[in-house]
């Protein structure tokens, strides 16, 4: 009784602290040895005796804590609980950085998921693929799900020829250039046309910074659009982009003289 009396009103003692916070003693104590929350009282017994104040402190370092900050992060983060200004910052600082860390999480999350399927789809075990798929996710690529229909010579060439920036550069590249071949295809544009012509040079260009001069590629680039179990809204776009590009170049390269297919089947 004698013990109880010497707790003064408004405050609590470590034990209470813990159980309305649900966490330990111990924890409370280590806190209290690394700076991070001192008592803001001793009873006249030696006991350690806490506020309010001190619990709101404690959830800012239990949720600091919970979203994977070292203690030394955590000490260094806290700010001083004196004003209700000081109290909605820190309330505003730990929501956002909680908006961050489910956003990440959600993305995570949405990662796996699409990995499953794509894995499922495969029905082979290949971690190169896997891996490459991830890093496309990563790089919100739309069009990771084309890795699965690559073959390894043509994932190899990619991995050697194109990092994070060029790779993602391409991709923007041959979708523009896609799409306007389905521009000039829906507007009748003439295949022999400047407009269709200037169009080709750039599909063709685009071909060679893809190939790197490697005749052997092109086969692999035209089958972009005749995937098997390709998404259908994507094969019917990719045919109709891919007969108007096949005109196209058959002017450019009339043009030039040159055949490179007939040249790489040689």
């Amino acid at each position: 009784m004698d013990k109880h009396k010497a707790i003064p009103q408004g405050y609590m003692t470590v034990g209470e602290i813990a159980r309305k916070m649900d966490v330990t003693v111990r924890a409370l104590q280590h806190y209290d040895r690394e700076g991070l929350l001192s008592p803001s009282a001793m009873s006249e017994g030696g006991r350690r005796l806490y506020t309010d104040k001190d619990i709101v402190k404690l959830h800012q370092i239990l949720s600091l804590k919970h979203l994977g900050f070292s203690l030394d992060d955590i000490k260094n983060r806290l700010i001083p609980l004196d004003t209700p200004d000081e109290i909605a910052d820190v309330l505003m600082e730990q929501a956002v950085t909680v908006k961050r860390k489910i956003e990440s999480l959600s993305e995570s999350l949405r990662e796996l998921e699409v990995l499953r399927e794509e894995v499922l789809q495969m029905q082979s075990v290949d971690f190169k693929k896997y891996a490459d798929i991830i890093v496309n996710l990563q790089m919100k690529n739309d069009f990771y799900w084309l890795i699965k229909h690559f073959d390894d010579q043509t994932l190899d060439h990619i991995r050697s020829h194109f990092d994070k920036d060029s790779g993602t550069a391409f991709v923007n590249t041959f979708m523009q250039l896609q799409n306007e071949a389905i521009r000039l295809q829906n507007a009748n544009i003439p295949a022999d046309s400047d407009e269709t012509q200037n169009f080709a040079k750039a599909y063709w260009d685009m071909i060679m910074d893809f190939t790197g001069g490697d005749m052997s590629m092109l086969p692999r680039l035209i089958e972009l659009g005749q995937f098997q179990n390709a998404d259908h809204k994507w094969k019917v776009a990719q045919d109709i982009a891919n007969g108007y590009v096949e005109q196209a170049l058959g002017v450019y390269f009339s043009r030039l003289g040159i055949d490179p297919f007939k040249e790489e089947t040689e």
